[in-house]
């Protein structure tokens, strides 16, 4: 079983088009799947859960769009807390929060306060979260601490840098699933997702199930991870050879 699982929640707009229905339409079903999943999650014991809730990128959707997904987002902020807090789920939020209204920013702060205390799983939301940003920000920060005199050059490394990213503290995902048919990570946790098992699904996200989630957890269990190695089937096989 993964420890972390990162999700890019794709096909909302679509499920909502082949309905003859406003993409918005699609977008408030993904919020009802959003909350079974986690909640699975939850009780499979696994210890973290990302997800990609809007991207730096999706400002240049449609205003109405934007808006409503915005609404959405902060009414599930006040509908979900009692929720979240009760089942021991932790809150954070990684992203340039700094992009949305000081109201929804306040909402944000408030909730991880709230779920501060949770330990049965910390549940990540990306909002206006792009990973070449988040990047960017991290080697601005390293280089401000190099210009304060506070660190050399030469002391940068990849543990350095992974200390200055959203998920600082965090272990990386170890499984990564995407819905709806696109095979791609849309500039999501680019530096976290190096050696992560990466899993495909057609099914579009108001239309996943536990039971497709399952399906990824039973796929990522037959994985076999080498992290850049030979592996220890393989090392077995050679001394057997030698």
């Amino acid at each position: 079983m993964p420890n972390h699982v990162a999700i890019i929640m794709d096909g909302n707009g679509r499920w909502a088009a082949r309905r003859g229905k406003p993409r918005t339409y699609g977008h408030q079903a993904g919020t009802e799947v959003a909350r079974k999943i986690v909640q699975a999650v939850a009780e499979r014991n696994i210890g973290t859960l990302t997800i990609y809730a809007f991207s730096s990128e999706n400002w240049s959707r449609p205003k109405h769009e934007v808006k409503r997904l915005m609404s959405l987002f902060r009414r599930g902020l006040e509908r979900e807390l009692d929720q979240l807090q009760e089942h021991g789920i932790r809150l954070n939020f990684i992203g340039r929060r700094e992009g949305f209204s000081k109201l929804l920013q306040r909402g944000m702060a408030r909730a991880e306060q709230i779920t501060a205390a949770g330990q049965r799983l910390v549940l990540n939301v990306a909002a206006n979260y792009g990973g070449q940003l988040d990047i960017v920000d991290a080697t601005r920060r390293i280089a401000e601490r190099v210009q304060a005199g506070e660190l050399q050059p030469a002391e940068i490394d990849q543990l350095m840098v992974s200390e200055h990213l959203q998920l600082a503290g965090q272990s990386p995902p170890d499984l990564f699933i995407r819905t709806g048919g696109e095979h791609r990570l849309s500039n999501f946790l680019l530096w976290n997702l190096a050696y992560t098992e990466l899993h495909f699904s057609d099914v579009l996200w108001p239309d996943f199930t536990v039971q497709d989630l399952d399906h990824a957890l039973l796929d990522y269990a037959q994985r076999h991870r080498r992290f850049g190695g030979l592996g220890h089937d393989t090392e077995i096989s050679s001394s057997q050879n030698a």
